[in-house]
């Protein structure tokens, strides 16, 4: 098969199934996992499939939504560098909002034992993480989970995040873009991050430069609500030019 004639059969088999993987169209075609990452980045390239963690998803899919295992294990160099940075925005002894996301959960996992700060979380997977600091005055907002992202949302959640007022908010992004703001899939989860930016005096975003330049179903906040990005070296000059005339401050690790 030479191809195109592969390539043609990766889109068909990607837009039945919404998503193929390396693996297995290698095994399928009988060709190296390498010439399928060349027929995939050929088909990104033209604007037909988008590359995701082992495979690729059709471009028309912008509801598309990694679950955590997987977002665990992508661009994970680049997540730990931004949650190390993101440790010197932390309040002296302040209080501040977590948001559902795994550089987020990052940070977390990387705050110092002798780190006294009130925190207040709607995702499990950062609250597990806290659970045993001692130092840490933790609150964990209530609401339907969603099995992908294991955080909370609708009326409980939105309810929480009225009433209170923190210092900072550490927010996460399934994409952004400086025209289009912030975005991610699930329209409850876009509704709740955006309670948590009105409940936060500052608003600093945690994203990985992959985020860049992608645009999900529901839009949550707009760069001029944001204070601080912090993301790494791969946002291209063009787009922190961008972001920072928006009002924003742009940090690269």
């Amino acid at each position: 098969m030479y191809a195109p004639e592969r390539q043609q059969e990766i889109l068909r088999l990607a837009r039945e199934a919404g998503r193929v993987d390396v693996l297995s169209l290698a095994e399928r075609f009988q060709v190296t996992a390498e010439t399928v990452r060349r027929d995939l980045t050929a088909l990104d390239r033209a604007g037909l499939v988008r590359r995701v963690h082992g495979g690729a998803i059709p471009a028309g899919r912008l509801d598309f939504e990694p679950d955590l295992t997987e977002r665990e294990s992508t661009a994970a160099d680049e997540k730990d560098r931004i949650a190390a940075a993101a440790l010197a925005e932390l309040p002296d002894g302040g209080s501040v909002i977590l948001d559902a996301g795994s550089t987020v959960a990052r940070l977390a996992a990387a705050i110092p034992v002798d780190t006294a700060l009130t925190v207040v979380t709607h995702a499990l997977p950062v609250a597990a993480r806290l659970a045993d600091h001692t130092g840490i005055d933790l609150h964990l907002v209530g609401g339907r989970v969603r099995h992908r992202t294991r955080a909370a949302v609708d009326a409980w959640a939105l309810r929480a995040y009225a009433e209170i007022r923190a210092d900072v908010l550490f927010l996460a992004a399934n994409g952004f873009t400086a025209a289009g703001g912030l975005t991610t899939p699930d329209l409850a989860e876009a509704a709740v991050k955006r309670a948590a930016v009105a409940a936060a005096r500052r608003v600093v975003v945690l994203a990985d430069s992959s985020k860049s330049g992608q645009e999900q179903f529901a839009c949550f906040a707009s760069f001029a609500d944001v204070d601080l990005l912090i993301t790494d070296q791969g946002l291209t000059p063009e787009d922190k030019a961008a972001i920072e005339a928006a009002g924003t401050e742009v940090v690269l690790v």
